[in-house]
Order: C-alpha cells, then sequence, then structure tokens
C-alpha cells in the first residue's frame, strides 16, 4: 500500500475546522451569485485569487466577506452537510465544527432558526455521508463584549443538541481589553458542561496560550504553534498531554509561517507534545483534511506509524462517545498493523 493509498484509508477525525471557512467554491459561487453585492467574487478564477491572503487580518476580512453570504437556515444546513460529504470522501468519520452565532446575529438569522438549521444538517450528515458532527460555539475576539454575551445566550438558552464545546478565535492582538468579558463566558460555559477549546498561540506569543490555559480553563487548543518560545510553556503542555490543534497549511496561507517548509509541526512532535492535525478553513486554503496529513507526510516525513498517531491523536482529544472512540480507535489499529 502506497503512503498516499494509507492516508486515504485512514479513519479521520476533524477538530478544527471553521462552518463559513469550510464552504466549497462552487457553493460560495453560489452564494454569491444568489446573494450579489458583498465584494465576493461570481466566478471561479477571481473567487480563488481572492483566497490569496496577505495576513492575517485580510484573512478576518475575506471571512466576513463570505460570512456575509450565509443569508437564510438553509444556507447553514447546506454547509454543514457540504463539510460532511467532503469528509466522507477522505475517510472522515467525525467533526467538531466551529460555529460563530454572532456572525449569523449581525446578518439577522433568529438564533432559534440556527439552532433548528444545525440539528437538521447534523442528522442530514449522519444519514445522508456517515459523518457525525459536533458544534463548538466560538466567540470573534475582536468583537468583544457584546459577542461574547451572544455567544453564550445561544449556547446555554438556545443550543443544538450536538453542542459539546465552547470557543474564542479571530484577532489575538484584540483580545485582552476583553480579558475579563471572556473569562467570564468561559466560565459559565463550562458550569453548564461545555468543553473549553480556544484558540490561542496562532498570531501572537506565547502568552496567548498560558491565558487561554489559565484564564479560560482550556481543554484544547487552537493552533499553539507559539508555544515553542517559551520552553516553561513546552514543559507544561509535555506534562499535561494538553492537546493542540494544529493546522500547517492554514499558518502558512494567513502568514503566520512563511513557508510550509517552516512550520514547527516536526518540533513540536520531537517536544513530545500531543498534536492533532486538522484543516481550518479548507477550501480557502486550498487544503482538505487528507491533505494536511500528506504534507506531514511528503513535507516533513512522517511515516505510517506517525500519520496513524495522529490519527490516534485526534481521536483521543475529540468528545466522541467513549465506545465511538474505542470502536474508531480499533479501525485504525487494524490499518495501521
Amino acid at each position: 500500500m502506497t503512503i498516499d493509498a494509507f492516508i486515504d484509508a485512514l479513519p479521520k477525525v476533524e477538530l478544527h475546522v471553521h462552518l463559513v471557512g469550510s464552504a466549497s467554491v462552487p457553493t460560495v459561487l453560489e452564494l454569491a451569485r444568489r446573494h450579489p453585492g458583498n465584494g465576493v467574487p461570481t466566478s471561479e478564477e477571481e473567487l480563488r485569487a481572492f483566497y490569496t491572503f496577505r495576513d492575517f487580518p485580510h484573512f478576518a476580512q475575506v471571512y466576513a466577506a463570505v460570512n456575509a453570504l450565509v443569508r437564510e437556515p438553509e444556507d447553514i444546513a447546506t454547509l454543514v452537510t457540504g463539510l460532511a460529504r467532503d469528509l466522507a470522501g477522505q475517510g472522515g468519520r467525525y467533526a467538531e465544527l466551529q460555529v460563530t452565532p454572532y456572525a449569523h446575529h449581525i446578518t439577522g438569522i433568529p438564533r432559534g432558526e440556527v439552532t433548528r438549521a444545525l440539528d437538521l444538517a447534523a442528522r442530514r450528515s449522519l444519514d445522508e455521508h456517515g459523518v457525525e458532527i459536533a458544534y463548538i460555539f466560538d466567540i470573534p475576539g475582536e468583537f468583544g463584549e457584546e459577542a461574547a454575551k451572544i455567544t453564550l445566550d445561544h449556547a446555554l438558552e438556545e443550543p443544538p443538541a450536538a453542542l459539546v464545546g465552547f470557543g474564542l478565535g479571530g484577532i489575538e492582538q484584540r483580545r485582552p481589553r476583553y480579558r475579563d468579558a471572556f473569562r467570564d463566558a468561559f466560565a459559565a460555559a463550562r458550569a453548564a458542561g461545555l468543553h473549553s477549546v480556544p484558540h490561542g498561540g496562532e498570531m501572537t506569543g506565547p502568552e496567548t496560550v498560558w491565558e487561554v490555559i489559565e484564564g479560560l480553563g482550556a481543554e484544547r487548543v487552537g493552533h499553539g504553534i507559539a508555544c515553542l518560545a517559551d520552553p516553561r510553556l513546552v514543559a507544561h503542555l509535555r506534562e499535561t498531554q494538553l492537546p493542540l490543534d494544529v493546522c500547517p497549511t492554514s499558518n502558512v496561507c494567513t502568514g503566520q509561517v512563511a513557508r510550509i517548509e517552516d512550520h514547527p509541526l516536526p518540533r513540536l512532535l520531537e517536544a513530545g507534545l500531543f498534536v492533532t492535525l486538522n484543516s481550518d478553513d479548507p477550501p480557502m486554503f486550498a487544503t482538505t483534511l487528507a491533505g494536511e496529513y500528506r504534507v506531514a507526510a511528503r513535507v516533513f516525513g512522517l511515516g505510517r506509524t506517525e500519520l496513524a498517531q495522529l490519527a490516534r491523536n485526534a481521536v483521543t482529544a475529540s468528545y466522541l462517545a467513549r465506545e465511538r472512540k474505542k470502536a474508531l480507535l480499533a479501525e485504525i489499529d487494524a490499518l495501521a498493523a
């Protein structure tokens, strides 16, 4: 079996992928033509050029423009089932999909309709594509206290049935002014039984990773690649085996890493840290979950043993039911053997 065939056959779990960022090029073109006037191109060539990002703030602007195309509950359901279809074609079995309720609030979709669309889409995804979907509600950090309140209220008062986590994304440099609001929101979400899965250390230094661990009670960290600049943090992450959801292609496309060859994935693994591989916003970055495994193999020289371990890590770090985890781990072990 070739390494590509092995990667294709490997049962996969996606822990870090965003709803709007998962929209395929054909889906975005359909929405752009349906809702013109938002600055999103309506031809494939122009859209692919639109997805060339100067830096993270520019990426955030493009992401917001695409999000503005999501106007109706059925648009939300279409995005979720589209992701499930794409994952099924790559050996994907389960995804924890990051949804930003505040983004749908500002486009005028009532939160009850958002929830019904997410519930419907989770059922369709499993029935039609065999992919189980869970949700993480994330706060877009640059929008501060209002976004924190709206996200928390939706999570506590009208959550989708498959809501498992509470997150924090957006532009990290703008977070400090809202630190207390974010800490309060996460405390309430955790008290309600939601898992804490914020982004940290993507576009700032290790201090942001410490903040999400100490201030937000992070159980997993989105990205976390800046941790290597702080030996004490590396030692803490190694000792606790706190998972890092790493997205190599994303980090290059948003300008956090200059070249894929410079990505710290090998050093994270050499340091004994608990790493999972993820796609983040796959069509925007011209990648897939399987594509990230191929990067790990071709660019960093990881073999079947290491790739299988990354797949095991994703299952272990997920919020799947215990029996589902056991079954998936057994599948990975059988393939690796």
